[in-house]
């Protein structure tokens, strides 16, 4: 399964798929099988990286695909 990442409007990053995530030393974290989580992009959880939802009505952000300007060489 591909993984797909979502952008949700004022809130989290939705993660689905075959997906490992780790620490800056490396270390994973155990998701107990989860194949869809909430990563926080707020700043505001008492979970981070997880999303619990601290963010309602204290964030705003609505997303918006575009492209990216093309690699650099």
């Amino acid at each position: 399964m591909t993984t797909k990442i979502t952008i949700n409007n004022n809130g989290s990053l939705k993660v689905e798929g075959d997906f490992e995530i780790v620490d800056a030393q490396g270390s994973a974290y155990g998701l107990q099988g989860r194949t869809v989580i909430g990563l926080c992009r707020c700043g505001l959880s008492g979970n981070k990286p997880f999303c619990d939802g601290s963010h309602k009505e204290k964030f705003v952000h609505e997303a918006k695909a575009f492209d990216l300007p093309p690699k650099k060489a």
